[in-house]
């Protein structure tokens, strides 16, 4: 491969590392971090890069074009992120060449879930159990939550598959969540509607992003930071717009 050739190859490997970090639940300093180590490994004089939580924009070696990665989507899948993180020191420690790094990277982008949706029900069940016994000390009520939190997430998850549109998974998860806890409170089965609600909406609490976003103020990436906030703080007034629906009109 020409030099010209492998230099733009390593500047489009930059970006797909930079793209999979963020679309899989990095911080933006990792990101920035462990584009311009690999940009250093490949020799790649002058690497500059404009990372934001839709497109990052990268160049180097003076070239004329700049290259621009669109980011499409938002998740949490650490183990991409663990992936990426890999390859890259590998590739920093000189025992993958740039061709082998962008193939991995690809293979890593098409990757699936591993963790199967089951599997991620179950894991919220439990967590709401747990947590609502932490929470409030009602053990009766927790096998309720981790049922209701097991059948609300399977929503989330099924929605997040065919919906594009933002915030509505977490919103009907919501509605699930307090539909069946009044469902059973009022048949008697349950006896406290808060306790359940406090432990069944954990899973759906966005924990990471608020956390990536104090994370990228703190380390000065502002736009990124109040992009994060501002989708945690709308993810939370959809949860809780949907309890007070049915709280209010049910």
């Amino acid at each position: 491969m020409e030099s010209k050739d492998k230099k733009n190859l390593a500047i489009t490997a930059c970006l797909l590392a930079g793209r999979l970090l963020i679309e899989n639940g990095s911080n933006m300093e990792r990101v920035n971090d462990t584009m311009r180590r690999m940009a250093l490994s490949a020799q790649l004089q002058n690497f500059e890069a404009f990372t934001t939580m839709t497109a990052i924009v990268a160049s180097a070696e003076h070239l004329p074009n700049a290259q621009v990665i669109d980011i499409h989507q938002r998740k949490l899948n650490l183990n991409k992120v663990a992936a990426v993180n890999s390859l890259s020191r590998q590739f920093a420690a000189h025992e993958i060449d740039v061709e082998t790094l962008y193939a991995k990277l690809q293979k890593v982008d098409h990757q699936p879930q591993q963790t199967s949706d089951f599997v991620q029900c179950v894991a919220a069940g439990v967590l709401s159990w747990a947590l609502t016994i932490v929470y409030t000390g009602n053990v009766h009520d927790s096998l309720f939550a981790a049922v209701i939190a097991l059948v609300s997430y399977q929503v989330y998850l099924t929605l997040g598959k065919h919906s594009k549109a933002r915030f509505v998974n977490e919103f009907c998860a919501s509605l699930v969540i307090a539909l069946l806890t009044v469902g059973f409170v009022r048949l008697h089965w349950a006896y406290d509607v808060n306790d359940i609600i406090i432990g069944c909406v954990m899973p759906l609490v966005p924990g990471v992003p608020l956390t990536n976003a104090a994370r990228d103020l703190m380390s000065g990436d502002l736009i990124s930071g109040t992009s994060r906030a501002v989708e945690a703080t709308l993810t939370a007034i959809a949860i809780g717009c949907a309890i007070v629906f049915v709280l209010r009109y049910v």
